[in-house]
């Protein structure tokens, strides 16, 4: 009878914990077809390697910094901000706040679904943070988009707040912004547009020396001004990719093999790399071919570890395509040692503000760790490039000069024994000309 009282015990144990799990799998299932969460805390493995890429130094934006000690001081200014933000608008202050608040709460479960959140938050606390933190962005853009000195000794804090906007981790949902969008600005300025508003504050967060293009941008799909970022570096046309890359010579060693580096002035896709062969000197061996890498100039800046880092981030979720990481881990392999970066930067493609070669080399190659190259888009320039290094000319070429041309001490070694070569068989010709007039 025992017996028999444990395993009926356990076959209801067993179901129990089947149902559970249908649940909870049920559950997940509903939510995930809904909503997929776009704003979240950086995994540990990317987190851990800068934490400072990631926090935000002046203003949280949203639920997951509110309760930041080092945010605390700007919170009572975004009331500040809201209250300019009222007096641009020829209506009842309270009316418009009513507007903004009636359409939060109608987005509620769909605010909730965009986030994993650290703490339990109730729909008032959430709508009046949404409201908030939406007429803070859309004060600020706006101040930052026409200069209008409405803050004056605030300018300071400018820099540090733009790129507290594009951190992963500070956002709130585009819809949001819009709908807020639609509630104030759009009163008093109808033929207004919110990614037209946020391109100056795009414009100065682009790492990149080239103009970010926002035509066609369908701004429903995407899910805060990180992703809005993001859409910039987008190719117009589809770009095949490759799951595991080609290796590459670095930047000095291709160099050496005869190759330029010059900057990518008009390309199809801002994060695009092109190679150009011109074929010349017919040869025995073949024809010596000169190689041209054209890349996108990139302005390595103190902040551009941050930029690159949450934009990482974003695609590390799988939820859009990898331009950015494929981008950093080509450069990756680019970059070894300062030498490359010096190579870099002579050649134009590379602005460093940064200070020394060695910090740009040690950010670049820190940005590629613990980072999962699930696609990478220059492999056909990869093995063009691999093509022509290991030709006759450029592979031997680039072993001369890596031998005898590498260093100072090197060329005068060489320049040395050239001499000496030279003098013994001066001296060998006289010698036996000296002995046949005898």
């Amino acid at each position: 009878m025992d017996d028999l009282d444990l395993e009926l015990q356990g076959v209801e144990v067993i179901q129990g914990t089947v149902q559970r799990l249908l649940y909870r799998v049920k559950d997940e299932h509903n939510r995930t077809n809904r909503f997929l969460p776009t704003i979240y805390m950086v995994p540990g493995t990317l987190r851990d390697l800068s934490p400072s890429s990631f926090n935000p130094r002046v203003v949280s934006i949203g639920p997951l910094h509110k309760e930041d000690e080092n945010v605390q001081a700007f919170e009572g200014r975004k009331a500040d901000y809201l209250v300019n933000l009222m007096r641009r608008i020829n209506y009842p202050q309270e009316e418009i706040l009513k507007s903004c608040a009636e359409k939060v709460h109608a987005l509620m479960e769909r605010i909730k679904a965009c986030y994993v959140w650290k703490k339990t938050y109730s729909d008032a606390e959430i709508a009046e943070m949404m409201v908030m933190d939406a007429c803070f962005i859309l004060e600020f853009i706006f101040w930052f988009s026409e200069f209008d000195k409405s803050y004056p000794g605030h300018f300071f804090l400018t820099q540090s707040v733009i790129y507290d906007l594009v951190l992963l981790e500070n956002q709130i949902p585009l819809f949001i912004l819009n709908e807020v969008f639609e509630c104030t600005i759009l009163k008093f300025d109808p033929e207004a547009s919110l990614i037209k508003l946020c391109y100056r504050v795009l414009a100065f967060l682009n790492v990149f020396r080239a103009e970010l293009k926002i035509n066609n941008i369908p701004i429903n799909s995407i899910p805060h001004i990180l992703g809005l970022l993001h859409e910039c570096y987008k190719p117009q046309n589809n770009v095949t990719s490759v799951c595991i890359p080609s290796m590459i010579h670095s930047a000095i060693d291709l160099y050496r093999a005869g190759v330029n580096f010059k900057p990518n002035r008009n390309p199809k896709w801002m994060l695009g790399m092109d190679v150009d062969l011109h074929r010349f000197i017919p040869c025995f061996f073949g024809c010596w071919n000169k190689a041209t890498l054209r890349l996108p100039v990139l302005s390595v800046h103190e902040f551009t570890e941050l930029v690159l880092r949450n934009l990482i981030a974003y695609e590390q979720s799988g939820q859009t395509r990898n331009y950015v990481t494929s981008y950093v881990i080509a450069m990756g392999m680019l970059v070894n040692t300062q030498e490359d970066v010096a190579q870099l930067v002579e050649s134009k493609v590379l602005v460093n503000s940064i200070g020394s070669n060695d910090e740009a080399t040690n950010m670049i190659n820190n940005m590629c760790k613990e980072v999962a190259c699930l696609e990478f888009f220059y492999e056909q320039q990869w093995e063009t490039l691999n093509m022509y290094y290991n030709g006759y000319w450029p592979k031997n070429i680039a072993w001369l000069r890596k031998m005898y041309f590498s260093s100072p001490w090197n060329m005068i070694a060489l320049f040395a024994g050239i001499i000496l070569f030279a003098v013994t068989i001066v001296q060998t010709i006289f010698t036996i000309k000296s002995a046949g007039n005898k």
